[in-house]
């Protein structure tokens, strides 16, 4: 008699039946884990190209620090993956969609789950600190002025500025008080990703210090996932959970920073060995976690 498909399902090793179940389950564990996902970039201007063939993931609740030298197109990459910069070939796709290819209700729920903190805080100088944070809310949310106003407010408190600080225009704030202002509108609307471009850069080692212990601090309560353009070597050793070395118009080398010790490359190694560097000696070379934030820079 021949046997029906539950006899033989019934024959089968357990082990291999329970492995062939588990693959798919690990696949889709690994596709809800990227947020980000590049494949194939290429980004020219004028002819020439400064990106070509580039591939990215950027995981959930990691905090990824992208470095490279000066001018080979990190923060052309960033505004790229924020639709910003026109690409030439490949795809990007944030939370699984497809960023050329949504509509635009798609388009506009992806922008409500990201915020940016742009070179140097972009804050509009003629808006308060207060007012600069409301901008994305008015642009996005139906909210009262009253609910917009305690929830800038908020959002103040959360990035360690003082209250007073609200209704001060960018012109009478200190360098790190722009960027933590700038750091406030990228929270407005309690985004999953944030992009940081250059974040402590202007900043005093202090200062700096004081920013990366936010950024993880933030990173920790919230369930960030943070995408970081940085050639801060103290943020890279103190903050970043992973990295990725632009060069050559491409991603050369990701991962933990062991590996970028260990990479064999002319430029990564003058970076992550030359007399900027700081010696790290742990068992993994994983940074330490930080103390809790306690105060603003």
């Amino acid at each position: 008699m021949p046997r029906s498909d539950s006899d033989i399902a019934t024959l089968e090793d357990p082990a291999t039946v329970t492995g062939r179940d588990k693959a798919p389950a690990a696949a889709r564990q690994a596709d809800d884990d990227v947020v980000i996902r590049a494949r194939g970039v290429t980004v020219a201007f004028g002819g020439k190209k400064v990106l070509d063939d580039l591939s990215l993931d950027v995981r959930r609740g990691e905090i990824l620090g992208f470095v490279g030298p000066s001018g080979a197109g990190k923060s052309v990459l960033l505004r790229t993956i924020l639709g910003l910069n026109a690409k030439d070939a490949g795809t990007i796709e944030v939370f699984g969609i497809d960023y050329d290819r949504a509509s635009d209700r798609e388009r506009l729920s992806v922008e409500r789950r990201w915020g940016v903190l742009f070179q140097h805080g972009a804050l509009f100088s003629a808006l308060t600190v207060r007012e600069n944070i409301e901008v994305p809310m008015k642009e996005y949310l139906d909210l009262s002025p009253k609910l917009m106003h305690e929830l800038a407010m908020l959002k103040i408190d959360l990035v360690g500025l003082a209250p007073d600080a609200a209704d001060k225009y960018p012109s009478e704030l200190s360098g790190g008080m722009i960027k933590r202002a700038a750091l406030a509108r990228a929270l407005a609307l309690d985004p999953e990703i944030v992009f940081l471009d250059e974040p402590t850069s202007g900043l005093d080692p202090i200062g700096a210090a004081d920013f990366d212990q936010l950024i993880m601090t933030l990173r920790d309560t919230l369930g960030l996932s943070v995408y970081m353009v940085t050639h801060d070597l103290d943020s890279l050793f103190q903050a970043c959970d992973r990295i990725a070395v632009l060069g050559e118009r491409k991603v050369l080398v990701e991962g933990p920073l062991a590996k970028m010790l260990d990479y064999d490359h002319p430029w990564v190694k003058s970076y992550f060995h030359g007399k900027r560097a700081r010696t790290i000696v742990t068992n993994d070379a994983k940074p330490a976690r930080p103390t809790p934030f306690d105060g603003a820079a």
